[in-house]
């Protein structure tokens, strides 16, 4: 039997909020969401994966709309535009991480410069 998920657990395994979700399902970034008979909506194991994907996405700054005309790319099964979207995507990644980088040995510098600093003058306890 095919495992389901309540709002409840798919917001535990995420950390979307309710709201969000049913946002998500609303712009339709989901396939179909199953009623049980007292009407409460039952998840099931693809709809956790989308969220999960559309978190990460989110979490690495891609817009709403781009993660829109994903979905939308693929529930058509277009399958050459969704590689362009996701290649184009990941190559921004790969820029941002690389400015991070830079940045993180500029931070690191400037602590042993004033490491060094705090050495000279008596402060740096070792």
């Amino acid at each position: 039997m095919e495992s389901t998920f309540s709002i409840a657990e798919i917001s535990k395994r995420t950390g979307l909020s309710y709201d969000t979700i049913r946002y998500y399902e609303k712009i339709g970034l989901l396939p179909p969401v199953k009623r049980k008979e007292n009407g409460q909506k039952e998840y099931d194991k693809l709809h956790l994966d989308r969220f999960v994907f559309i978190t990460h996405l989110k979490r690495t700054n891609m817009p709403l709309k781009e993660i829109e005309r994903y979905m939308t790319l693929a529930s058509a099964r277009n399958y050459e535009s969704c590689y362009s979207v996701l290649n184009e995507h990941k190559l921004k990644i790969e820029s941002q991480m690389a400015e991070m980088h830079t940045t993180l040995e500029m931070m690191n510098y400037k602590l042993d410069h004033f490491k060094d600093l705090m050495k000279r003058s008596g402060l740096g306890g070792e």
